[in-house]
């Protein structure tokens, strides 16, 4: 259980830190984080870190159509984590 929770903390650290230097290089017009690599992270566990940066930074908040694939991730992971508390994967 421990190793589960320092995963958990070293993914979101990572993934919070690479959208806050994300907010850098899209101010300066410069080459950027991909979205990709950003959703990756958060769908591997990431998504509370992601989420802490994009209200810290306010970064991403205005585009919708990241919003809202980062919902679909959210909602996919709730999913998974029911059925697995549920006994059912």
């Amino acid at each position: 259980m421990e190793v589960l929770l320092l995963y958990f903390l070293i993914i979101n650290f990572a993934v919070f830190v690479m959208a806050g230097y994300d907010k850098y290089p899209a101010t300066k017009n410069k080459r950027r984080v991909p979205e990709n690599t950003l959703f990756s992270m958060a769908f591997l566990g990431g998504s509370f870190g992601l989420l802490f940066a994009m209200l810290l930074f306010r970064h991403k908040t205005s585009k919708s159509s990241f919003i809202m694939k980062f919902v679909a991730i959210i909602l996919v992971q709730i999913v998974l984590i029911h059925f697995r508390l549920t006994n059912k994967i």
